[in-house]
């Protein structure tokens, strides 16, 4: 009984917390943001591969209302580790940044077969190999974008 009592103390303290937080701002858009480290000389191979397709289909993408935006950042790596090439993908919340909805993948296949002028995806995937070659994955994170309130 001791156990219940602490659970839902805990559960209850931290919901407040949440409620409190939330009283600060309005929730927004979820940002999907892949990290990438390329690989040596091939920077501008890649910069170069998302201006000619990721640019296409991504603004086909937001034309379309599957997503609301996207963007493209890059700095210096701090290591051999770190990331040189962001992604971000901005969603209208995160369950249509993370959820599988049949509609919006038919959409999204639609597109890509469109600009790779092929339907079949294992043609696609022939033709999208080479980026694997110019960066390597570090990691992906779902951020909530939000609006502050200003002070009463």
């Amino acid at each position: 009984m001791k156990r219940l009592i602490v659970t839902v103390a805990v559960v209850c303290l931290a919901s407040a917390g949440i409620a409190v937080a939330q009283e600060h701002w309005t929730e927004g858009p979820v940002w999907a943001v892949s990290f990438y480290r390329t690989t040596p000389g091939h920077f501008d191979d890649y910069m170069k591969y998302l201006r000619t397709h990721y640019v296409v289909t991504t603004a086909e993408s937001k034309k379309q209302g599957l997503i609301l935006d996207s963007k493209v950042f890059v700095k210096t790596p701090n290591d051999g580790n770190d990331w040189d090439v962001a992604i971000a993908t901005l969603y209208p919340s995160y369950g249509k940044a993370l959820d599988y909805n049949a509609g919006d993948d038919a959409k999204g296949k639609a597109i890509q077969a469109q600009h790779w002028k092929t339907p079949d995806q294992e043609k696609q995937r022939e033709m999208t190999a080479p980026r694997f070659e110019m960066r390597k994955f570090v990691a992906t994170t779902y951020t909530r974008e939000v609006t502050l309130r200003p002070m009463p």
